[in-house]
């Protein structure tokens, strides 16, 4: 079994900075593309930023310039730091990692943590 555990989340003011972090543990064969996704209340889950296994990373339109995601493969842990956070960042941001593991090393899963809650606010 695979488990992806967030970590980082709280209170920040609008301006302020917060990172958040994702370790993944278990069984890991390989760990592929991981990623970083937000949902605020009543909308739809969408995209903040992925990486590669190799670092090629991808951002939404909306946090380029001020989030950055960074993995370190050693600890499979994946990092969102935010900066000049905005109140429209308020959201539960959940961890994604596509794995494969070692029951079945020739398959790619996707995984999800539970979530953790940022809230922008003065």
């Amino acid at each position: 079994q695979l488990q992806l555990v967030e970590s980082g989340g709280g209170l920040v003011q609008p301006g302020g900075s917060l990172r958040l972090s994702c370790a993944a543990s278990g069984s890991i064969f390989r760990l592929y593309a991981m990623g970083w996704y937000r949902q605020a209340p009543g909308k739809q889950r969408e995209l903040v930023a992925t990486i590669t296994s190799g670092s090629s990373t991808n951002y939404a339109d909306s946090v380029k310039g001020r989030f950055t995601i960074s993995r370190d493969n050693a600890k499979n842990t994946v990092y969102l730091q935010m900066n000049s956070s905005k109140p429209e960042d308020t959201a539960v941001y959940y961890c994604n990692a596509v794995v494969s593991t070692y029951v079945t090393p020739n398959y790619q899963r996707n995984y999800w943590g539970l979530g953790t809650q940022v809230t922008v606010s003065s």
